[in-house]
């Protein structure tokens, strides 16, 4: 059952062999999604920015920021990369005049469906072997694991607003 690891556990990490996993594992789940969405242009996150836009329609930069759990500086890049390429044009937001829109560009559309099989072989590649409950458990692991540091995370901004 137990694979080998990729890389190397070190024995400092010996305490933390979950997350020594999960961090090889997405290190090599990037790996994979840059190599495959490189061959249609884009880069490891900007698909999930389209993603977004695809679904939700024209978005303030700040919305993205906050569905992405991403920072405002990383998704200033990321829109300025697609826009060069693009795949988002900004408008003016018709309720905040301090605020751009974002919104998918004709041009992204035709993207959608390569995005698509994209991810779709990304799963293939990390879930090849697993039979449909494997796939199942280990999608409730991560969900969970998730959980825990989401709530991890609360609990301990709420700890640092009760010291403030």
């Amino acid at each position: 059952m137990g694979q080998e690891a990729s890389v190397p556990v070190p024995a400092a990490a010996s305490g933390g062999p979950v997350s020594h996993a999960i961090f090889r594992l997405a290190r090599l789940h990037r790996m994979f999604a840059g190599q495959l969405l490189r061959r249609i242009g884009l880069h490891p996150g900007q698909e999930l920015v389209m993603m977004h836009l695809w679904e939700l329609g024209p978005q303030r930069q700040t919305d993205l920021v906050r569905l992405l759990d991403s920072d405002a500086a990383t998704m200033t890049r990321t829109v300025r990369r697609l826009e060069q390429a693009g795949f988002v044009r900004r408008r003016p937001s018709p309720t905040d005049k301090r605020a751009s829109l974002i919104e998918p560009t004709a041009a992204s559309h035709a993207l959608r469906r390569e995005v698509e099989q994209v991810w779709s072989r990304l799963e293939d590649l990390s879930t090849a072997g697993l039979t449909d409950d494997e796939r199942t458990a280990a999608l409730a692991t991560l969900e969970r694991l998730e959980h825990n540091l989401v709530q991890a995370a609360a609990d301990q901004s709420l700890g640092t607003e009760a010291e403030g």
